[in-house]
């Protein structure tokens, strides 16, 4: 008995360790629910189990598996380098035609079907939207690092064939990582945007496959920038994928095309359309689960 009254808390600890914990709700603003690193980190192992689910469904059922991150880049290389090398007889800078265009090709397919998957991202998961809460900006986010995968097997096998062609990559090739993060940035933004709008206006959908094809005839995926006289070969930087392509060739083939402007312009393009998409994301995001 006397054990038991010297074990037994007082009457101010079990009101003390029984007392409920506050949680106040109030409106967001801003970056506060996009780019809450708390709340994101709190959710992570949500985003990371989107991330995994987007790689085991894109290549579920396939025959080919992650052949097919490969075969787009490659089968336009072929068709590229038929018509606009040996027909139009565009110049390639010197560098094999079919590697002048592999290069820009890889970077450009993986950021043609971040936007086309990412942009209708919310939408094809409109159940998990509506019916449970975690930071929705992981759902893009996950078809976005899903990518990832297929874009360091096309660079894989890129640089297999650069050196089966018997070319030798320089040291600037150490410069890629800092362009597929630009390719990153300006996918985050424009399917953050893309998403968002498209749980209003379901014309997004349409829309992004068209915009996606006049976007890389805009982008020097087949042609040279030093092919567009100035001031328009600087301003069409503005256009983020315009740097990244020429930074491919320059960091990846040695390509001598004076491409460091035009990247430095297109950082600084992917990150205004990141924080264009993430902050309209913020803004509408509260009503997903209510339009959704």
């Amino acid at each position: 008995m006397e054990q038991l009254t010297q074990a037994r808390p007082v009457a101010g600890e079990i009101s003390q360790a029984a007392a409920p914990e506050t949680i106040r709700l109030q409106p967001t603003r801003g970056f506060s629910r996009v780019l809450a690193l708390r709340e994101l980190w709190r959710y992570r192992e949500v985003g990371l189990q989107l991330a995994v689910r987007d790689i085991t469904v894109r290549y579920r059922q396939t025959a080919l598996g992650v052949v097919w991150a490969v075969l787009q880049p490659i089968a336009f290389m072929v068709v590229f380098t038929l018509i606009f090398g040996h027909l139009a007889g565009i110049s390639s800078e010197g560098l094999p035609f079919a590697l002048f265009t592999l290069a820009a090709l890889v970077p450009w397919t993986y950021f043609a079907n971040a936007v086309v998957l990412g942009s209708d991202s919310l939408v094809a998961n409109s159940a998990m939207v509506s019916k449970i809460y975690f930071p929705r900006i992981f759902i893009p986010t996950g078809v976005i690092a899903a990518g990832l995968l297929d874009l360091a097997i096309s660079l894989v096998i890129f640089f297999i064939i650069v050196f089966a062609w018997g070319e030798v990559p320089a040291v600037t090739v150490f410069a890629l990582p800092l362009l597929v993060l630009i390719t990153v940035v300006t996918a985050l933004g424009v399917c953050s945007g893309l998403s968002a709008i498209n749980v209003r206006y379901r014309d997004v959908r349409y829309v992004v496959p068209f915009a996606i094809q006049i976007w890389l005839f805009v982008t020097p995926v087949a042609y040279s920038s030093t092919a567009v006289a100035e001031p328009w070969r600087t301003l069409s930087a503005i256009n983020p994928m315009t740097g990244v392509v020429e930074g491919f060739r320059w960091a990846a083939l040695g390509a001598d095309n004076d491409c460091g402007i035009l990247i430095a312009i297109s950082a600084i393009s992917a990150v205004v359309i990141a924080v264009a998409g993430l902050a309209y994301f913020d803004r509408v995001e509260r009503n997903f689960a209510d339009v959704i």
